[in-house]
């Protein structure tokens, strides 16, 4: 990042692009539409710019990030949580739209972060899809318990209808996702490499696929991070606390732990690791965990190097 290049941070809204600069501090607003993301642009492209930055939004972000890579323009998104606890640590207690945009920037300007690139459209309505399948499954589940606590057969009878609602809605998210990895010659190739290692399914497959494009294209300790599987220290002086696991993507991980389950039953390699830990006296939970982290990494190495589960589980055996 270059001494006299600019870093331009935007909050995004549902209504408007709150835009500022550093070091300068300007600011100004424009509309979150086609045609005030136009304007940003037109105006941005006049610039020596480092980065233009802006947290994810859930989505309101998306359009913001096309317009900027479809002209070239370097763009990052940021994990909104990280630019919250920078802005702690530099005492900014007030909020409004220009005071994160202002707050995006000096972060991005502070820790330079990685450009992000436009994801391919396949990607996107796969990824869209099974965050969406991932929401009927926990509103299905919140049914079932409400249905097990409620007493009025009236009720029982209401969840038990949208149970039923959610069920074959799930149902057609599959089909529909099953349809889109088909047919697209790359997912479908990832697909069937992945689901070659006993204990992945098709659900843990697309959720993969969709949601860790990464996956196969980075290091095995990058990997796990990304993930929320690897371990940090807890120490200060003398003391020694547990390491543990943090952050991460939560959707990716819950499908890594029912792999992990399954895998410690059913798969002859990663079930001899398993039982080697429990044997040494590691903590069941402790055990899964370190298993969910070999496996992830075992799935990253077979993506990234071409290798099916057959040919990888010699060499790790």
């Amino acid at each position: 990042m270059t001494q006299d290049a600019l870093v331009v941070g935007v909050d995004v809204g549902k209504d408007f692009l709150d835009v500022a600069f550093c070091p300068s501090g300007e600011t100004w607003r424009v509309a979150n539409d086609a045609e005030g993301r136009a304007e940003l642009v037109r105006r941005l492209a006049r610039l020596k710019l480092a980065v233009v930055a802006f947290e994810a939004s859930g989505g309101y972000e998306r359009p913001l990030l096309s317009a900027l890579c479809r002209v070239g323009l370097p763009a990052a998104r940021l994990n909104s949580f990280r630019v919250r606890k920078f802005g702690e640590a530099l005492g900014i207690m007030a909020k409004n739209d220009r005071i994160d945009a202002g707050l995006i920037a000096r972060f991005a300007a502070t820790l330079p972060p990685r450009q992000t690139t436009t994801p391919d459209p396949a990607h996107e309505q796969l990824r869209e899809l099974a965050l969406v399948r991932r929401q009927l499954v926990d509103d299905r589940s919140r049914l079932q318990n409400q249905e097990e606590q409620t007493q009025n057969e009236m009720l029982q009878r209401f969840c038990r209808r949208r149970q039923a609602t959610l069920a074959a809605q799930i149902v057609l998210i599959d089909k529909a996702i099953a349809r889109m990895i088909a047919e697209d010659a790359d997912l479908a190739r990832k697909d069937a490499r992945l689901r070659s290692v006993p204990g992945i399914g098709p659900t843990v497959a697309a959720t993969l696929l969709a949601l860790m494009p990464e996956l196969g294209q980075i290091t095995g300790k990058q990997v796990a991070s990304l993930v929320g599987v690897a371990p940090f220290d807890h120490e200060s002086g003398r003391y020694k606390g547990k390491r543990v696991i943090a952050g991460g993507r939560t959707p990716v991980r819950r499908a890594l732990y029912m792999a992990a389950l399954v895998a410690a039953r059913h798969n002859p390699v990663l079930r001899q690791a398993y039982e080697r830990l429990i044997k040494a006296g590691k903590p069941k939970k402790l055990a899964l965990t370190a298993l969910m982290r070999r496996l992830i990494t075992i799935l990253n190495a077979m993506l990234r190097n071409g290798e099916d589960w057959r040919d990888l589980a010699k060499a790790i055996a």
